[in-house]
C-alpha cells in the first residue's frame, strides 16, 4: 500500500485536472469559509491507494459554507444552479453548515471545519479549499490515518450511531 502525507494528497489534488476545475469552480461562489468535502476527497485517496486507473463515480461534490447571515434553504439552491452552469458537469450539492444543525438536531456549529468535524465518520471528514492565492488547503480535523488505513470509524460526535455505520459497512462489503 502506498504512503500518503497530507503533502502528497494535496500535491496529487493539484495534478488533478477534474478536482481543481472543480474546487475553482467553488472558489467562484466566493463563499464564506468555503469547502469541497467527504467523498469527493476521501475516494481520491482511495482511487490512489487501490492504483485505480478510473475515477471512483460520485453522487455528489459537496460544497459546503458557513454564513450565519443567511441561512435560508433557497439560497443554497440558488448557489446550486449558479455552480451548475458554471460546471455543468459535476454532481453539487451546496449547503451553509450555518444552517444544517437545524436539520440535523444538534447544537450549532462554529465554522465549517467545525460541521466536517461532525461529519459520520473519520474518512469523509476531510476538506479541500482554496487559499486567496490558490493554493489547496486540506482540513482533516481527525487526521488522515483512517483514510489512508481505509479504516471506517465514526467520528467522536457519531459515536453511538451504529446504524449508519451499518450501512458504510454494507457498502464496503459490497464495492469489494
Amino acid at each position: 500500500m502506498k504512503q500518503l502525507t497530507q503533502q502528497a494528497i494535496i500535491r496529487m489534488i493539484n495534478e488533478d485536472t477534474w478536482m481543481m476545475e472543480a474546487l475553482y469552480a467553488a472558489k467562484t461562489l466566493q463563499l464564506p469559509d468555503w469547502w469541497i468535502c467527504a467523498g469527493f476527497v476521501r475516494s481520491k485517496i482511495w482511487d490512489v491507494l487501490h492504483d485505480y486507473k478510473q475515477r471512483t463515480p460520485l453522487q455528489d461534490i459537496d460544497v459546503i459554507y458557513f454564513d450565519e447571515q443567511d441561512i435560508v434553504e433557497a439560497t443554497e439552491k440558488r448557489f446550486e444552479a449558479i455552480i451548475r452552469k458554471i460546471a455543468p458537469g459535476y454532481p453539487w450539492s451546496v449547503k451553509n453548515e450555518a444552517r444544517m444543525h437545524i436539520a440535523n438536531g444538534i447544537a450549532p456549529y462554529r465554522s465549517s471545519v467545525d460541521a466536517i468535524a461532525k461529519f459520520p465518520e473519520t474518512v469523509t471528514s476531510l476538506g479541500l479549499s482554496l487559499d486567496r492565492y490558490d493554493r489547496v488547503v486540506l482540513a482533516a480535523p481527525h487526521g488522515i490515518n483512517d483514510c489512508l488505513k481505509l479504516t471506517v470509524r465514526p467520528t467522536p460526535f457519531f459515536l453511538t450511531d451504529e446504524k449508519r455505520m451499518q450501512v458504510y459497512y454494507d457498502c464496503l462489503v459490497k464495492k469489494n
